[in-house]
């Protein structure tokens, strides 16, 4: 099956305003609390979600609330589906495995996460130096991205699906002031993706690190910095206490997250709970978005009026010339170690190309100026 094409089945404006409806209901409306009558000859269906976040972790975790929301209310109670935070399974960079196993019908993380079993899993998330939130939708619902990530996950018997962006995130939390590529040298930070094997090469010590541990990380001393997401999260989890350096980002400007699902569990369900999934799982996610910029927006404010503490720098031109020097030469080695990894470069350079005409042309034409 062409999930792809099952995706676009609906009219995205109608559909999209059916769940805003849905999703504003009062509690006591019908649907609204989750367990709405079904018919007694339906099946009702059950789902597990595990998600590498914990319980009530804002943005992140609301994106699995409002889907799980949204499924329950347009299929009037046949499937239902229960979300099993990290602190619940224990296992946060674990959904992979879970959601493949069958031991959970689906799963909510990042792709990058995913690099120690596939490299290539790194590049459905976002690369450094490459494409915006806005250009990455328009990649993978018009551009073959989606095909292209339904080829890689579907040897594992997985169906993935972008799960939220963050939009541009920030560049991380340092203890000192980075003035040249220089002091990047055994640093020991956290952070993945293949922004970790760029800071690598310029001689920092990287590591992933689950989210709840980061704080803990930080005051031990167990790394010297660490990125995590921009002021949408980044204030709550109190960084500013320990690394008062607060750089703009390079790494990261369309951070996805993920929505997996078993395949086999999903062949299971009926045509049009299938296509419930698909469309609560693609109006979630672009809601998503939405909110981490209004987030950043009032936290970005509030860093200037009530967190006077926090230096916010940006790297130097040098530095940013660097790293995009060893950025893509690791792009070009990983091509030719790997035909799928060249493939998916290559397509990304394409459309990035393409888009960023227009984006020059539309978004940036007119915010030089205002």
């Amino acid at each position: 099956m062409n999930y792809r094409k099952l995706i676009n089945i609906f009219s995205m404006t109608i559909v999209c305003s059916i769940l805003i409806i849905a999703c504003n209901k009062p509690a006591g409306s019908q649907g609204s609390s989750g367990h709405s009558p079904s018919p007694s000859n339906t099946k009702v269906f059950k789902w597990k979600l595990a998600q590498t976040w914990k319980t009530n972790v804002p943005i992140f975790g609301d994106v699995t609330k409002k889907f799980v929301k949204i499924v329950n209310i347009m299929s009037n109670g046949r499937l239902i589906i229960k979300i099993v935070p990290s602190n619940i399974h224990k296992a946060p960079l674990g959904i992979f495995d879970f959601v493949k196993s069958g031991r959970y019908e689906m799963g909510h993380s990042a792709s990058y996460y995913w690099k120690g079993k596939n490299f290539n899993a790194i590049f459905f998330t976002t690369v450094p130096f490459g494409m915006i939130a806005t250009e990455q939708y328009a990649w993978f619902y018009y551009g073959g991205g989606m095909e292209l990530m339904e080829e890689f996950y579907s040897k594992y018997g997985l169906l993935s699906f972008p799960g939220g962006n963050t939009g541009n995130q920030m560049g991380g939390w340092f203890r000192k002031e980075i003035k040249t590529i220089e002091d990047f040298k055994n640093l020991k930070m956290r952070i993945p993706g293949f922004a970790g094997e760029v800071l690598t090469k310029v001689g920092a010590k990287t590591i992933n690190i689950p989210p709840g541990e980061l704080y803990q990380s930080l005051e031990r001393g167990l790394i010297d910095a660490l990125e995590w997401v921009g002021p949408s999260l980044d204030l709550q989890m109190g960084f500013h206490k320990i690394a008062p350096y607060y750089y703009t980002g390079w790494h990261e400007p369309a951070t996805e997250l993920q929505f997996l699902i078993n395949k086999k569990a999903f062949d299971k369900l009926p045509p049009d709970l299938k296509e419930i999934v698909i469309i609560a799982m693609k109006s979630t996610a672009y809601d998503m978005l939405s909110q981490s910029m209004h987030e950043s927006a009032i936290n970005w404010e509030k860093i200037k009026t009530e967190y006077p503490n926090i230096k916010v720098k940006t790297f130097s031109k040098e530095i940013i010339a660097r790293l995009k020097e060893e950025n893509a030469k690791l792009l070009k080695e990983r091509a030719a170690k790997d035909p799928f990894s060249k493939k998916i470069i290559e397509h990304q350079q394409a459309y990035m190309k393409k888009v960023r005409a227009w984006t020059k042309m539309s978004d940036y034409a007119y915010l030089k100026d205002n």
